[in-house]
């Protein structure tokens, strides 16, 4: 973030954001309410078949519209005013990126470098990606100030203070999709709900609420493309469902995925419910807890527990947070679990502990997500 010309000066020299500095003005805003409108526009685009591809993208078209004025984050407004610009530069930038990416993406995904591309569905069509992937997301603090304006107030922070007006961080994640004036809508998925959340609150540390509904477990675990792999492969989602279940619940698609392989489809795990250990008051309890003081989802003691939010109850009473458990997944499913019939399980730091590599072969040779 450090190398985008809008934030320079908002790191020291050693690469670390001057927090104490996070609420002097930048312009109209504070510099704490840009970070939040970046970090919301990148959690949106971070999709898709190269997502070192997508950050370079990003990166090089915010430098390109700052260098001629156009402060999409300061301004949202001028990104719609100089459309024209905003649409070469996404092209020009992104032919850049493919000479850089597609030869290196290709091959460790085992495909055609011809194919490369990174737009919405991986279509040409660059005007829906730019309105739909771009623009969307920028009227939402143009939106926010405006509605302040009609009530004859002022904010220099209203995207932060309309994010931590929810009532926990969960709350917020899914109010940025379905909120029925300011929602995003399909325009971001829930796992981009949970990467704003975690980026806002572990990556810059941004948030200025100082309880547990906007802390280290208020929030569902990312649960992306590297992060499913991992936990399937290793047999962690295999603790609380049987392959049956995951079938039956379309999370695994026989026969769909990349050379007749099954494919995962990770986000279909959202909402699914296990009765495993169910009978373990203790478990209960912990999961009652990060429902009604964490994550505010329930009001009551829960029957049965939903799979995605059984990390929250794991880490629950550990120096470890959701943000923490990503990053390792993360690391992990980009640097050795890789999405082909070649990973590198024998490097891999956690290969003792993976069903797939110590038992089960198949769960990493016939999957795919």
């Amino acid at each position: 973030m450090q190398d985008l010309f809008p934030f320079e000066h908002y790191f020291d020299n050693k690469g670390e954001i001057k927090r104490n500095e996070l609420d002097n003005n930048d312009g109209l805003w504070t510099r704490r309410e840009i970070i939040t409108r970046y970090l919301l526009v990148s959690a949106v685009l971070d999709q898709g078949p190269d997502l070192e591809g997508v950050r370079l993208l990003f990166k090089d078209v915010i430098n390109a519209l700052y260098s001629k004025e156009i402060r999409i984050f300061h301004k949202p407004l001028d990104f719609f005013k100089e459309l024209g610009i905003s649409i070469d530069e996404i092209l020009e930038k992104h032919d850049g990126v493919k000479k850089i990416r597609a030869d290196t993406w290709a091959r460790e995904n085992k495909s055609n470098p011809g194919k490369y591309n990174l737009f919405t569905d991986r279509t040409n069509q660059v005007l829906g990606y730019a309105i739909y992937r771009w623009g969307v997301v920028l009227c939402v603090p143009f939106l926010l100030e405006k509605d302040l304006q009609k009530n004859g107030r002022e904010s220099s922070e209203p995207l932060v203070a309309y994010i931590e007006d929810w009532d926990s961080a969960e709350i917020m994640s899914q109010q940025i999709k379905d909120n029925k004036r300011y929602g995003l809508g399909k325009a971001i998925g829930d796992k981009a709900g949970h990467l704003f959340a975690k980026w806002y609150i572990h990556t810059f540390e941004l948030v200025k609420k100082n309880d547990s509904s906007f802390g280290p477990l208020s929030y569902e675990l990312p649960f992306d493309s590297n992060a499913g792999r991992v936990l399937f492969r290793t047999g962690f989602l295999l603790n609380w469902a049987d392959l049956s279940d995951y079938k039956n619940w379309d999370v695994i698609q026989e026969g769909k995925g990349k050379s007749g392989k099954h494919y995962i489809r990770v986000t279909n795990i959202r909402g699914r419910k296990s009765d495993r250990f169910s009978d373990l008051k203790d478990f209960i309890d912990s999961y009652e807890l990060i429902c009604v003081e964490y994550l505010k989802v329930k009001k009551r003691r829960p029957s049965k527990v939903e799979i995605q939010q059984i990390p929250n109850i794991l880490l629950l009473n550990t120096n470890y947070g959701i943000g923490d458990l990503d990053d390792g997944l993360m690391y992990i499913g980009t640097n050795y679990c890789f999405n082909h019939d070649e990973p590198r399980c024998f490097q891999c730091p956690v290969k003792n502990l993976c069903l797939g590599y110590t038992n089960r072969n198949e769960l990493i040779t016939n999957y795919r997500t």
